[in-house]
């Protein structure tokens, strides 16, 4: 599943936070922005702040991460 950004909406937190294109917005940067930005930029900094505790990886990545937390939680 992926999301879907509309071609419009691309490069809005860049913007908003004048970060250059290419170069990752940070986390105070989003925070800063969620607490004062306008309601729009609000939700997308929101979005990108919970964005970033998804696992984004291959699905070999994934599968080796719950084998790994899997057995970490089979100790006993």
């Amino acid at each position: 599943m992926s999301i879907h950004i509309k071609p419009s909406h691309e490069g809005r937190l860049h913007r908003a936070t004048g970060t250059k294109a290419g170069k990752k917005v940070s986390l105070s940067d989003e925070e800063d922005l969620k607490e004062h930005g306008t309601p729009a930029e609000k939700k997308e900094a929101n979005f990108a702040i919970n964005a970033r505790k998804w696992h984004h990886g291959s699905p070999d990545d994934q599968r080796e991460a719950r084998r790994k937390m899997a057995k970490h939680f089979l100790r006993g």
